[in-house]
């Protein structure tokens, strides 16, 4: 059995974690899974949209408590490996944000802490109804600080604090009216929806989206002037692409586009 499932149905990727005896927990095997597999497929240009779940009863529970708390055994009380530990976990992170494919959760059960923090990280996210969302390690005495990153990011500040501060968990449709989720669809509906919304980003031009994944997180942390200034230039980059110049042609002419992706 292998820890992380990949399904290729034509131009989309569908990830599933696969350890749901421990709740998809991103232990260290996971997270090396899913490094790995996400660095191959964005070097794929075949592959245009990504698909990532979880199978069993929950989506992702967070972190592999039982793994950390053996890490207290080193003589340094586990600091040098819980330091490594988020560092592995923020790169994937990273690594989702930065991939030219578009990659969208597709949520059930629960995603709690880290868990969580990968529903907000991706760049779209679809969930069940049922869904409960929580960064709830303030619970157990571990303020969900690096998942705070992406949640922040996400939903208005003085919701996520609350999220962070109680450990309360909130609702599926709750989620979407905060901006974490995208769609929240029947549970027996979860898989066709996702599967639809990615088959229809696969059908745009490739190379549209990934300029358009690029510039999308670089321009969030810039003044306005300065965002309107580099988005000018990708917009440039965009326009003299060739497959640009017959999308705007094709949809003068009022005919379908022949493009070479």
């Amino acid at each position: 059995m292998t820890i992380l499932d990949i399904e290729y149905d034509a131009a989309v990727a569908r990830l599933t974690m696969n350890a749901p005896d421990r709740l998809n927990a991103l232990s260290d095997e996971m997270l090396a899974a899913l490094q790995a597999t996400l660095d191959t497929i964005a070097q794929n240009p075949s592959v245009r949209v990504v698909i990532l779940a979880g199978h069993g009863k929950a989506f992702c529970a967070g972190h592999d408590l039982k793994q950390m708390t053996a890490m207290r055994q080193a003589q340094d009380g586990g600091a040098a490996q819980f330091r490594d530990l988020f560092e592995r976990c923020s790169a994937v992170m990273a690594r989702i944000q930065s991939m030219p494919q578009p990659v969208i959760a597709q949520v059930h059960g629960i995603a709690t802490a880290a868990g969580c923090q990968l529903v907000a990280t991706c760049d779209m996210a679809v969930a069940a109804e049922g869904t409960r969302f929580g960064v709830n390690g303030v619970n157990i005495g571990l303020f969900c600080s690096t998942p705070m990153v992406a949640l922040s990011r996400n939903i208005p500040r003085k919701q996520a604090f609350e999220m962070l501060t109680t450990g309360n968990f909130i609702e599926a449709d709750r989620a979407r009216e905060l901006g974490l989720v995208n769609r929240v669809v029947a549970a027996q509906d979860l898989s066709a929806e996702t599967q639809a919304l990615a088959d229809q980003i696969a059908g745009k031009l490739a190379v549209a989206v990934k300029i358009g994944k690029q510039a999308f997180y670089a321009q969030l942390s810039m003044p306005v002037d300065q965002a309107y200034a580099y988005t000018g230039d990708v917009m440039v980059e965009n326009m003299l692409h060739r497959d640009t110049e017959e999308g705007i042609s094709a949809f003068l002419e009022k005919r379908d586009p022949t493009w070479e992706q």
